[in-house]
């Protein structure tokens, strides 16, 4: 059984007299991570303040291993046992060495005992090389490593993180991920890190939860959450492109045949006939084919289509193509070249049934 050290109950913040926050309950397990993604205003950063201590929450409570953290002796208690990284670093004017050891010498640790510990953070976020140096003088990859570094170095049980990746370059910011995880790995720190960025989230998180206007509107392993999300919102935030609204025309042995206008798809399920409800498919999980081939795959859904627009997305292109419904595929050069794509192409496409997610229809 998973050991909680954080609970969050019924939880309430407001800023200038508008709610802004409300959390009715919330488990962090030890030792795991859990990204909270979210649009801007969703409420990421509030909940990491309100968790840090730093900004004043209206109601609930913040419990720490079942223990709530109130004022006094139990709030310093929690708050020595946790640590803070922003998406700006806060150093101070002074040598790496020292700002990474600035929270072992307000904790009064010996400085014959701090040297080897802040050495052992240094190398493990690879700043050791710059521990003379001003902080003030270091590239801003390495100030966050630096961050970082201070933050692992007072041993945290808990250590939360808002936007630590958000102003870095990509290079930078691809090596400090691997770090920190590498990190993770070998102290078993719980973690709750703020990140707009799912891709972020996605190489770091046991869990993520979705947030919307204050609340967690999903929370479950990644898998779970970027292929079944509970609502439309949420699975626009996750990245499913394709969201087809349909009425379950038949369903028996846990397959469904769902009407989403000229068209019917497969899908695996078990509403009833009649029910209104909601598909949603992620890009990657469909196959392009040239138009009128002969998809050599198990697919259940195959149907021809035009290319209606062509995007490009890092290194891949997105293909909005109209299939009788309107359908995004992702595919990659190389595809775009061997099937000759371009917009007012014929093209086949295919999809598993058990590809396609669907709840039932919201009405709010």
């Amino acid at each position: 059984m998973k050991e909680t050290i954080l609970s969050v109950r019924g939880l309430k913040v407001s800023r200038g007299g508008v709610p802004v926050l409300d959390i009715q309950e919330l488990d962090v397990y030890a030792g795991e991570f859990l990204s909270l993604i979210g649009p801007n205003g969703a409420g990421k950063s509030t909940l990491l303040l309100s968790l840090a201590g730093l900004i004043k929450r209206d109601k609930g409570e913040i419990l720490f291993h079942g223990r709530p953290v109130e004022n006094g002796a139990r709030l310093l208690e929690y708050r020595r046992s946790l640590a803070m990284v922003f998406q700006e670093p806060l150093l101070f004017d002074s040598t790496v060495y020292d700002n990474v050891a600035a929270g072992l010498k307000l904790r009064g640790t010996e400085r014959k005992k701090m040297r080897p510990i802040v050495e052992e953070n240094m190398e493990l976020f690879a700043v050791a090389h710059l521990s003379s140096r001003s902080a003030r003088k270091i590239s801003g990859g390495e100030a966050q490593r630096t961050s970082l570094a201070r933050a692992f170095a007072t041993n945290p049980e808990l250590i939360l993180l808002d936007e630590p990746f958000a102003s870095l370059d990509p290079p930078a910011k691809e090596s400090i991920i691997g770090d920190l995880g590498h990190a993770m790995h070998i102290k078993k720190t719980t973690a709750i890190m703020a990140t707009h960025d799912r891709r972020d989230a996605l190489r770091l998180s046991d869990r993520i939860a979705v947030m919307e206007g204050g609340r967690i509107a999903q929370i479950g392993a990644p898998v779970e959450v970027m292929y079944q999300p509970v609502s439309e919102s949420v699975a626009q935030f996750v990245g499913i492109e394709t969201t087809l609204e349909g009425k379950v025309r038949s369903s028996a042995g846990g397959i469904m045949q769902v009407d989403v206008g000229s068209r019917d798809i497969l899908c695996t399920g078990d509403f009833a006939p009649g029910e209104q409800v909601m598909c949603f498919i992620r890009p990657e999980h469909v196959t392009v084919y040239p138009g009128g081939a002969r998809p050599d795959s198990s697919a259940r859904n195959v149907f021809t289509g035009t290319v209606l627009k062509i995007q490009t997305i890092g290194l891949l292109y997105r293909l909005s193509i109209d299939c009788g419904f309107m359908l995004s595929a992702h595919v990659t050069q190389q595809a775009m070249e061997d099937l000759r794509l371009a917009v007012g192409s014929p093209v086949t496409v295919a999809f598993k049934a058990t590809s396609v997610h669907v709840i039932r229809k919201s009405w709010d």
